[in-house]
């Protein structure tokens, strides 16, 4: 029958056996061993292990060096790991010196000398190794695509013809905020990612239309640091127009389509569709001017966010060795990193960069003047569709839509009554506006202003 001894007793027995276990002949070593089992109550396999080329003096010091990360080191991992959305060990050991600093100036973070310079000095797998408690406790047939003159001219660029595109070149789709059905109005997200930094952008919109997909560039060219030089689009009708066609030449733009049913030829606005708009909208259903200004408020956040705090993996090289295919990737870094680092990136353009992160911090993110212009573009929303645009199909059509009205807007008027009614119930259909209105003003409107 084992008993258990303390550790100290324990410490000072293997002292006192080390020498004399290593000397002795094999019949001896086993009745020492067999002893030391029993007093010890320790696996033999673990007292062979003690008992055999390990210091004793040596090994409690390699025990105690197992202690390097304290408690307070643990939960400094925690607060910087929640910041940071959850990321993995190798991304958050990338983005330490930089979110460790901007959550300092901002009063987010208050660590001692020591703990700081252990969180600079951790490694990625003991990161994951610190985490790891926390962690614990988450065939259609295709339809033909129709042939338009536009996608005629638009030509087409696959996910191998990119060749590592400077800064500028974007991935433009939607995402659809419809919940389960996409019956009746709801919003979509314009995301355009840059293929090469990484860096995304996103612009609520109240329909999928062409003329405000324009309007959506240009906000996301106001808010990106660097000069739009090209789109690259799937083969929707709300891109593959002359519209934004027509606006691509005027602002020297490159405007390549991918090809129709190939998801891998725009694989990085894909991925970021789920790992950013997805993850922090959620695929419920949201409609109204109200849910917009909403998430244009979240987009913003979102946006400085991910952008300077996220880093992300880049592939580097791609070998496939018989049936096996090895990759490599680029140290992680974020969006913001491979700007700064990139050499066609203008100096301006740099210091802007640099500027704009010292003045960030996570409780702040989100009030500053992009914001204020994106507001005013959706409070602008209403007189888009007001102005209307001219169909190509229109015999005779301007190059450009009507800008002016040829008779007088008969709601003019109650223009703002109908919007508050919208908000309460987006789904409203314009035949059950126009009898609300002829309820609430009796006399006052005819059948005619259905079609307005």
């Amino acid at each position: 029958m084992s008993t258990h001894i303390s550790k100290l007793a324990k410490q000072e027995l293997l002292e006192a056996l080390y020498e004399l276990y290593c000397n002795a002949s094999n019949f001896d070593k086993t009745r020492i061993l067999d002893e030391f089992v029993a007093l010890a109550g320790c696996p033999r396999k673990h007292a062979i292990r003690l008992l055999t080329g390990v210091d004793p003096i040596r090994h409690d010091a390699h025990a105690s060096s197992r202690l390097i990360y304290s408690e307070a080191v643990r939960e400094a991992i925690i607060v910087l790991w929640e910041a940071a959305d959850r990321i993995c060990g190798k991304r958050l050991k990338a983005i330490l010196p930089t979110l460790i600093p901007a959550m300092e100036r901002h009063g987010d973070l208050t660590l001692d000398p020591t703990v700081r310079q252990l969180l600079l000095a951790v490694s990625p797998a003991t990161i994951d190794r610190l985490l790891a408690p926390i962690r614990g406790t988450a065939g259609r047939r295709r339809k033909r695509q129709r042939v338009t003159e536009s996608s005629r001219q638009i030509p087409i660029r696959t996910f191998a013809d990119w060749n590592e595109p400077g800064p500028g070149f974007l991935e433009v789709d939607f995402v659809a905020h419809c919940g389960d059905s996409l019956q009746g109005t709801f919003l979509w997200s314009l995301v355009a990612t840059d293929v090469g930094s990484g860096w995304t952008e996103a612009v609520p919109l109240v329909a999928r239309e062409q003329s405000l997909v324009v309007e959506g560039l240009q906000v996301v060219r106001r808010q990106l640091p660097v000069p739009i030089r090209g789109i690259d689009t799937d083969n929707d009708s709300a891109f593959i127009n002359e519209v934004l066609r027509a606006h691509c030449q005027h602002e020297k733009i490159e405007f390549p389509r991918s090809r129709a049913y190939q998801k891998n030829d725009q694989a990085w606005i894909e991925q970021k569709n789920g790992s950013i708009v997805r993850r922090f909208v959620g695929y419920g259903r949201f409609s109204g001017l109200v849910a917009g200004q909403c998430l244009a408020r979240l987009d913003q956040v979102v946006r400085l966010s991910v952008n300077f705090f996220q880093p992300s993996f880049q592939l580097r090289s791609k070998v496939r060795e018989g049936a096996k295919v090895k990759k490599q990737d680029h140290p992680p870094a974020t969006p913001w990193e491979r700007l700064l680092a990139h050499p066609a990136v203008a100096t301006t353009v740099q210091e802007a960069l640099r500027a704009e992160l010292a003045a960030l911090g996570l409780g702040e993110l989100g009030h500053g003047p992009e914001r204020e212009s994106l507001e005013a573009f959706l409070a602008k929303l209403p007189e888009l569709w007001r102005a209307g645009e001219v169909r190509p199909t229109h015999r005779g059509a301007p190059a450009s839509p009507r800008r002016r009205r040829t008779r007088k807007d008969p709601l003019e008027e109650v223009w703002s009554e109908i919007l508050l009614w919208l908000q309460d119930d987006p789904d409203s259909t314009a035949k059950t506006l126009l009898e609300r209105l002829q309820r609430e003003h009796p006399g006052q409107f005819c059948d005619g202003p259905l079609r307005t």
